[in-house]
């Protein structure tokens, strides 16, 4: 993608007035960022949204839809090695980074952007390896913002089934030069275009066809396993953010949404950490797989009223969707609490679970 543009899919279009333009990180790395208005006259302040792996703007555009009718202006942006912004490899679908240090500079970029573009307050709305980041960075006061919702955040890998061996596999392969091939058994099939039946993301049926078909066509931004530099650096970030005192120094009043059915992140790992944050809890949605603002609209309804609940300002401008009856009957008191949270930075303390 040599100009900053959207792609246009008839079936699920980009929302309307939207800016698009190209930031250069520290490095000199392209990225594609984006930001719409509100589409109600009252303002909340903005909301950054962070994709995780293998997703790219286009896919988030009935999320970035919903944000606007609440009032507030949203960021989003495509990672290095993803989406619209540059490649660094010659094979377009191979998801690579070199190192870490490459994300942590792409963040820098986009929270300068946010600053410099968009009003305060700021609030940022995260998913999976995005999630993760924005914790780690949240860490290291690298991430100015009044509130974070981290949903199934990176802390570890459900797919692996020998952890230290795949980290050591993969520490191995990239000292010896490999870090921009794929993982074994890595190919260029774009992630989530896979038939509906068994797959780890969305019980959905419609949503995930929805996306499917997005990356289907959207040939230039989909991309499909990651490289050897990509689980590298992965590994990195959660042995970061598996140290015992990774939580307590998370600094942002944090809500960390976790799926119950997550195949491809670690819930246990996710309650864990989220039991010892000083200033947030964990929601466990447990009918949800790994991409929750993709769910079913049962799902999907209950993560809203807790989002709703815990990033501060004003009665919406317009109604929300009506809760399903296991929110009435299992939500109030989690609110509460999310509420008050939020005001005096008191710990939630450990894992609420919606029936």
């Amino acid at each position: 993608m040599t100009q900053a543009e959207f792609f246009h899919q008839p079936d699920y279009p980009v929302p309307g007035h939207g800016k698009v333009w190209f930031g250069e990180t520290a490095d000199k790395a392209r990225l594609r960022l984006a930001s719409w208005r509100p589409s109600v006259r009252r303002e909340r302040g903005t909301v950054l949204v962070v994709q995780g792996r293998a997703e790219f703007i286009e896919r988030y555009s009935e999320t970035i839809a919903e944000l606007r009718r609440r009032g507030f202006h949203v960021l989003t942006f495509d990672w290095r090695g993803q989406g619209g912004s540059q490649r660094f490899t010659g094979r377009q679908r191979k998801g690579h980074v070199g190192r870490l240090v490459h994300y942590e500079r792409d963040l820098a970029l986009v929270v300068a952007q946010m600053q410099e573009r968009l009003p305060p307050p700021y609030f940022v709305l995260a998913h999976s390896m995005g999630a993760a980041l924005c914790l780690d960075a949240a860490r290291h006061e690298a991430l100015p913002v009044e509130r974070l919702v981290a949903i199934a955040p990176m802390l570890g890998i459900a797919m692996i089934e020998n952890p230290r061996g795949a980290r050591w596999l993969a520490r191995v392969l990239y000292w010896l030069g490999f870090g921009k091939a794929f993982v074994p058994g890595g190919g260029d099939t774009a992630i989530g275009t896979k038939p509906f039946e068994g797959n780890r993301l969305s019980s959905d049926p419609v949503r995930y066809a929805r996306n499917a078909a997005l990356s289907a066509a959207a040939r230039d931004l989909a991309i499909g396993d990651p490289s050897v530099g990509w689980i590298y650096a992965a590994f990195q970030l959660m042995d970061r953010l598996a140290q015992p005192r990774a939580p307590l120094e998370v600094r942002v009043p944090t809500l960390v949404v976790a799926a119950g059915r997550d195949p491809v992140v670690s819930t246990p790992a996710i309650e864990r950490f989220a039991a010892r944050l000083k200033t947030g809890s964990a929601l466990v949605l447990p009918t949800a797989r790994h991409e929750i603002l993709m769910e079913t609209d049962a799902i999907r309804a209950q993560f809203w009223a807790a989002f709703d609940a815990f990033v501060p300002g004003e009665e919406l401008p317009v109604a929300t969707p009506a809760p399903t009856s296991a929110v009435q009957e299992g939500e109030s008191g989690l609110v509460q609490g999310l509420v008050a949270s939020g005001e005096d930075g008191a710990a939630l303390g450990g894992a609420a679970t919606v029936p």
